[in-house]
């Protein structure tokens, strides 16, 4: 007779969508465990190569990333002190570590971009999405020292870094802290559509959906 298992939380994201959507975005998820393995050279050029086509306003991509691997200790532990403390207990695990930055003013007139953390967002979204059909993972991070990043890396004003990124391929769980192992237990979930998608009036749900 045979016994049926429950699923694993810490391994096993599937979710059940409203409508369909592509395979990358609903596998896409963030870990906090990597596995020991380096992310191929190839690879890494194309999740930047996805970010590199993202729109923007005006076409002004006003991303940069600023990029470690392990392959070079040094600078992978300089980005790596950026992180919050408990961003470090797991991140030091992924074979690549980066620093987004965003352009604050428009290169053709020098007026302020509104649209800059937006666009360096487009960008991350199309990284995100190229990691997942290569079988990579990411794991974006608000918690990091933005003012150490700027005076690491020289930083000049007008440019703001946005968030921090980890990327590598997905490693053991269960071997993180009880701690990680709880967050990391979570159910994936977002707000129902209804929630979000108004018609006619602010927070009136739409019936187009």
């Amino acid at each position: 007779m045979s016994q049926t298992t429950s699923a694993d939380p810490l391994v096993d994201k599937v979710v059940e969508t409203e409508y369909p959507i592509e395979s990358v975005f609903q596998d896409r998820w963030s870990p906090l465990a990597f596995a020991d393995r380096p992310v191929e050279p190839e690879k890494l050029g194309s999740v930047l190569e996805a970010a590199r086509w993202a729109a923007s306003s005006y076409n002004e991509q006003p991303w940069s990333f600023i990029v470690a691997t392990k392959d070079n200790p040094a600078e992978f532990d300089r980005l790596l002190s950026c992180l919050a403390e408990g961003n470090q207990e797991w991140a030091k695990d992924a074979p690549v570590l980066m620093i987004s930055v965003a352009k604050l003013h428009f290169e053709r007139n020098g007026k302020e971009n509104r649209h800059a953390f937006h666009d360096v967002g487009a960008a991350e979204a199309n990284l995100a999405a190229q990691a997942t059909a290569l079988g990579l993972y990411v794991h974006q991070m608000a918690g990091f020292d933005v003012q150490k990043a700027k005076e690491l890396y020289n930083i000049p004003e007008g440019y703001d870094p946005v968030d921090a990124i980890a990327l590598g391929y997905l490693g053991d769980p269960h071997q993180l802290s009880d701690r990680l192992q709880q967050r990391l237990a979570a159910p994936r979930s977002r707000k129902p559509l209804k929630d979000f998608v108004f018609t006619g009036s602010w927070q009136q749900s739409s019936p187009l959906i």
